[in-house]
């Protein structure tokens, strides 16, 4: 099979979709699938330089290809005329397309161009299609709908949702599509080399002996954390011992992250907190390996690819009812599952904090339940089994 996978862009600092993109295209690729990823130079929305890459002709990476296009017009909306002139030409010699976003100018235009050139597509809303999501912007989003998407899901081989819950409450705008609800992989840490736990404790300065509570993901309004401060300010009057780290950014809203760096500074967190901005590589998996606890209070996440890292990591999570895996990590005792209210993160937090042992448990059962159902090879496996279904009915038809 020769598959497309076409992504607004791959730049780490969009988060989760684009390490997505880059594992899946790993996995097939391992598989004897041949992936060319379309995605644009897009590094950021608020003047960041774009990547430093080589445009418009493949760029050979673990197996796979990647063409790069500019964005132009529109960088703002990570567009690119070149990209769909490319797919234009070459829609032809390949035999589906997994597109990936909703409500993105150059993905919605890939579509069309799709149906155009008679290629098969399977469309991933990363979110998009959530209630709570839709809400966002809702005017332009319905006039979106009725001008664009509503013929894009409608002309879709299939919708790729991550999870049950995911699939359940999308809006599907009267259009009936195929589901198709595969789960996001995560690639296991590399092997343990030393203490890089308290090595990165001594470079940040956090004291050995207090619990590391961690959050990496996207500072975002929907991630909660309006929950989560008020939540570990009330533990720190009960006297409870920990360090929370902060890591992560956002690039669309630096106003939004620089007014959670504010919050922090004028509350007595601030000396119980370190703030690392975005991280990667070694730094982030030494920040795993220290964590003894994840937390995600997210108002709604389609999966929570940050959630299956820690997961992975052996680390228990914490995370509200409104992650969509949170059944699989209440069902496993991989952590622990609240509302989305404060209260209810103060209750979690102290119980894991006063229970290091259960703690570490859960952990143990996290890294074995997401090396199971979270591996890239068998998610590779089951979207190769749905690509192939699709196939064969379009050659029916």
């Amino acid at each position: 099979m020769k598959i497309l996978q076409i992504i607004p862009s791959i730049s780490l600092i969009y988060g989760g979709p684009s390490q997505m993109v880059i594992g899946l295209s790993s996995a097939l690729a391992k598989e004897k699938v041949e992936i060319t990823i379309l995605t644009t130079d897009s590094n950021g929305d608020t003047g960041q330089k774009p990547l430093d890459v080589t445009l418009n002709c493949p760029v050979k990476q673990d197996g796979y290809e990647i063409i790069y296009f500019r964005c132009a017009p529109f960088r703002r909306y990570k567009f690119s005329l070149d990209l769909l002139k490319w797919l234009k030409v070459h829609a032809c010699e390949y035999d589906l397309a997994h597109i990936h976003a909703l409500f993105s100018p150059v993905s919605s235009a890939a579509a069309r161009v799709c149906r155009q050139q008679k290629l098969p597509y399977i469309l991933r809303p990363l979110g998009t299609l959530d209630p709570a999501d839709l809400r966002k912007k809702k005017q332009l989003k319905q006039l979106y709908v009725e001008l664009i998407e509503r013929r894009n899901l409608a002309g879709a081989a299939a919708i790729h949702f991550t999870s049950d819950q995911e699939a359940k409450i999308s809006e599907r705008f009267g259009v009936v599509t195929r589901d198709l609800v595969i789960p996001l992989g995560v690639i296991p840490p590399e092997e343990k080399i030393g203490d890089g736990g308290s090595v990165v404790r001594s470079q940040l300065g956090i004291p050995q002996d207090s619990p590391l509570v961690l959050f990496m993901s996207r500072i975002d309004p929907k991630k909660g954390l309006n929950l989560l401060l008020p939540a570990l300010e009330k533990l720190l009057v009960s006297k409870y011992n920990f360090h929370f780290v902060l890591a992560g950014t956002n690039p669309q809203d630096p106003d939004y992250e620089q007014k959670i760096k504010d919050q922090i500074a004028n509350s007595p967190l601030r000396s119980h907190t370190t703030i690392t901005g975005f991280v990667s590589g070694e730094l982030k998996a030494s920040l795993l390996q220290a964590a003894d606890l994840f937390v995600l209070p997210s108002y709604y996440e389609n999966f929570g690819i940050a959630v299956a890292e820690a997961m992975v990591a052996g680390i228990p999570v914490v995370i509200s009812d409104q992650v969509h895996i949170w059944q699989q990590v209440r069902d496993s005792k991989s952590g622990w599952v609240g509302a989305t209210e404060v209260e209810a993160f103060v209750e979690l937090i102290a119980e894991a904090l006063q229970n290091p042992q259960e703690c570490q448990q859960r952990g143990l059962n996290a890294q074995k339940y997401a090396l199971e159902y979270f591996s890239w090879s068998a998610i590779a496996r089951q979207i190769i089994q749905a690509y192939q279904a699709i196939l064969t009915k379009s050659e029916i038809a």
